[in-house]
Parts: structure tokens; sequence; C-alpha cells
């Protein structure tokens, strides 16, 4: 089958006006969000249905032409942009977006690829239930995206990631066959768990079309704030003093650097809250189904105690949902204004939250010591160990000498992150931007068992090809 009859073949599966042809109806879909990589494709489909979706997989391996699932295009590794031979279908799910059944009794909202994560969230909130994945780009993601990267987001402290969050799955394999896996089972013990195969695959080992999801009682009463510290040590202490004063309330801890704030304050337009400046700050909210006022004022009488302990510096409790909204907009901001300052070297990074304060200090000296002026724009989820730790310089006239030296960096940077036990991906995935970071820290034996994996799925290589390995 030439290019022209699959096009073809492809608009009768999914109507004509679905299979974009034209450069500038498909360049959106051809570069990642962060606009580091570029390929592309002999088009774009967009199914509506999963049976749509195993009809173009079933003619694309028929052709032996590579496909590349897409769902909302924010990949931040480039795991959802084709390559540069223009020898490839990407398979856009967008038009996947039912609602196909909320469940509140079992507690589980089944959904499809397509869905924005805001979406999900809102269907959920619509029956008093809380969908707790939380991301910045919620109201540009897709569910299935979110579980082919496994996303972790701001409340992984509490409810952990996609991984965790999914009962069950639908998904075409590579050769178009359709697996109904969309069982919502707490408990299932019939041999493998399979749905975990394709859950952080990055499309690499089929499409994934439908999830069942866990849902959780609306928390009735939440009480936010933002803290001044010090230093990030003193943050892990106020992090474990949290946790023991407050259990499984705590929801979510978040780590920003004085540096990160200040590019917010730089680059986002708006009212932004009066916070005293500091090297460090914590942002922390507690949900629970107790009344409000009682949970605020008892964060308060803890933060009071923290200041008097010299723990914290200073501290801003939110008296208002609006207010706790502009505290969380600082935070979830961060990224944009990172890209609008310029190029940086971006590392997402886990390590055990005990070793936090000592993987940054000897991070920021070994790179400050190898690049001088080097500036480090540090913030991330303390409450899970995952740092997004990132480098740029201050000015912008070196930054193409700067960005040339990434390798130098991720070399400093994940050697260290290895020798502290913890991971070179903690939620963004591999993509294409780390699959030689990959081979280096983790053994042959883990390589060989994914390759296996992948070769018993999709012998061909057809799917998503480029990525992770």
């Amino acid at each position: 089958m030439d290019d022209t009859s699959l096009i073809s073949r492809l608009g009768e599966v999914v109507g004509e006006a679905n299979v974009l042809v034209d450069a500038g109806a498909v360049a959106g879909h051809l570069v990642d969000w962060r606009g580091r990589y570029r390929g592309a494709a002999l088009c774009v489909v967009k199914p509506a249905t999963a049976a749509a979706v195993s009809a173009v997989v079933r003619l694309c391996a028929q052709a032996g032409v590579a496909m590349v699932p897409q769902g909302g295009n924010t990949s931040l590794c480039g795991a959802a942009t084709p390559a540069a031979d223009g020898r490839s279908v990407v398979i856009n799910l967008a038009r996947l977006n039912r609602v196909r059944a909320i469940d509140a009794t079992n507690n589980t909202i089944t959904v499809e690829a397509g869905c924005l994560l805001q979406r999900v969230q809102e269907a959920a909130a619509a029956v008093g239930r809380l969908f707790p994945l939380s991301l910045a780009a919620e109201g540009s993601c897709q569910i299935g995206g979110n579980l082919s990267t496994n996303a972790g987001g701001v409340q992984v402290l509490r409810y952990g990631t996609a991984r965790e969050l999914t009962l069950g799955i639908e998904v075409v394999l590579p050769n178009g066959e359709l697996w109904d896996g969309l069982r919502a089972l707490r408990k299932d013990n019939t041999g493998y768990d399979l749905k975990q195969l394709f859950i952080g695959a990055e499309g690499t080992l089929g499409v994934i079309t439908a999830a069942v999801l866990r849902l959780f009682p609306w928390p009735r009463a939440k009480a936010t704030a933002w803290l001044a510290i010090a230093a990030v040590e003193m943050a892990l202490r106020v992090l474990v003093a949290l946790q023991d004063r407050f259990g499984p309330a705590l929801t979510a801890c978040e780590l920003v650097s004085g540096v990160a704030l200040g590019l917010v304050r730089k680059h986002i337009p708006g009212s932004h809250p009066t916070l005293v400046d500091s090297p460090w700050h914590l942002l922390v909210e507690l949900s629970a189904g107790a009344d409000e006022a009682s949970l605020r004022e008892e964060l308060a009488s803890f933060l009071a105690s923290m200041i008097e302990d010299r723990r914290v510096a200073d501290a801003v409790l939110a008296q208002s949902g609006e207010q706790a909204r502009r505290l969380w907009t600082l935070r979830e901001s961060i990224g944009e204004a990172q890209r609008i300052e310029g190029p940086s070297i971006k590392h997402d990074v886990s390590l055990p939250i005990s070793r936090l304060p000592e993987f940054i200090d000897r991070a920021d000296r070994a790179l400050v010591e190898a690049f001088p002026g080097i500036r480090m724009v540090t913030f991330g989820h303390i409450g899970d160990g995952n740092l997004h730790y990132n480098q740029s310089r201050p000015t912008a006239g070196d930054q193409a000498l700067f960005l040339a030296a990434q390798p130098q960096v991720n070399r400093i940077v994940h050697d260290l992150v290895d020798e502290f036990g913890g991971s070179i991906s903690a939620e963004h995935g591999i993509g294409q931007l780390k699959r030689a970071e990959l081979l280096r820290y983790r053994t042959s034996l883990e390589i060989g068992m994914m390759r296996v994996v992948k070769e018993a799925l999709d012998p061909r290589g057809l799917m998503n090809p480029g990525k992770i390995l």
C-alpha cells in the first residue's frame, strides 16, 4: 500500500476532514511544547472512537508505517513528536473525548483518552467526587497522555501517581487488536497486571483509548499557606512536622526557590500576593472533610508554632478560595515564566526525600564551579522527592554557548542523582530527550527486559519509534 492509498483508506475510516495533510493544519502536531523537537509526518489522523483507532492502527501496520500516538502534545521530552523523516502517521486522540461512565458508589470514572484532565476533574466534581491528578497543564493535557507518562503532579503526596489512580485501561495493540481491560476493581489477582505495561510506556507498546480511574470523596475543607523558609533542610523539618500533625490531610507540599518565584513575578502578569523575600518557600495545602474554618485555624496554630521555633520565617495563610488560587498560580506559573525568560536546561529528577538538601547543595556547588554565572531555578514536589532542577544563564547573550554544554550539565546532575539512589525521570518520562541517559543509568538486565517486552508486543517497531528505547 503506497502513501496515497494509505491516506485515502484512513479517510474512509475517520472521514476525510479528519485526515490532515495540509502543511498549515499539521504544523502544530509536529513540534513539542518546548519547541525543542520538530518532526514530519505523512498525515495526522483524528479518530473519534476506539474502533476507529483500531482500524487506523491496523491499516498502518498493514502498510508498515510507523505511528505516533498524540494527546494534548504537552510532553516535555518530545514523546509525542514524530521523527524528521516524515514516514509516520500521527494518531491524535483529541476527538476521543467522552466520559463513558461515572459510578459515585464505586468511586470510579471511565473516560476516553482524549478527555482533557480538567474535564475529568470537573465531571468527578459534578457528582461530589475528586479526581486528584492535578498539573499546571490540566487545561490542555489529555488523560491518555497522563497515563502514558505516568503523570505525577502536586498531590502525589496523598493520592499517588497516575499509575496508582488507574484501575483499568482499554488499549489498541500495535497490530490493531483492541484489548478491553476496563475493569473497575480494586482487587484482581488473576495473573500479570497487564495495564501496568502501558502506563508510563509513552505510546511505545500501544495506544491507550480509555481508562477506569479512581475517585475520592470531595474534600469539603481546604487550608492553603505560603511559607518563607531559610534552607531546604528546614523545609524538610517542616514537612515532617506537617505529616506528624496532620497525617493524610496533608495533600500537597511544594518547594519553590526564591529565584523561581522571582521569574514568576517578573514575567507573569497579574496581582501577585505580597510575600517576603526568602531563599526558599513552601506551598502547603491541607484537605479534609471537616469544617474549613476549623482546619484553617489548626493550620494557623501550627504555623505560629513553626515561626516561634524559627523553622519558618514568615507565612501567608489564605483566607478564601480566591486567595488560595492566587498562591497556587505562583507555583503553577513557574514553567511558563521560565519559557518566557529564555532557554534553559531542565531536569526532572526524584530522590529519597531525606537526601534532597545534600543533593541540592552538592549539585549547586559542582555546577557553579564548572559553569561560573550559572543560575539554578529549583522547585518541585518536596513531599514525594521530585525536583524540577533547572539551569539557565542570567543574560541572553551567552545562551547558545550555555545550551551547547547541556551534556556536561546533565552528566553532573544525573551522576549525582544516580549516586544518591534517585531517578533521572520522575514524572516527565524519557521520550527522545533521555534515551541515551536511560542506557547509562539503568542496568543492561533492565534494558534487556524492556526490549523483550517491546519486541513481544511490537516486533516490527512501528509504535512510536525512537522513544524510550
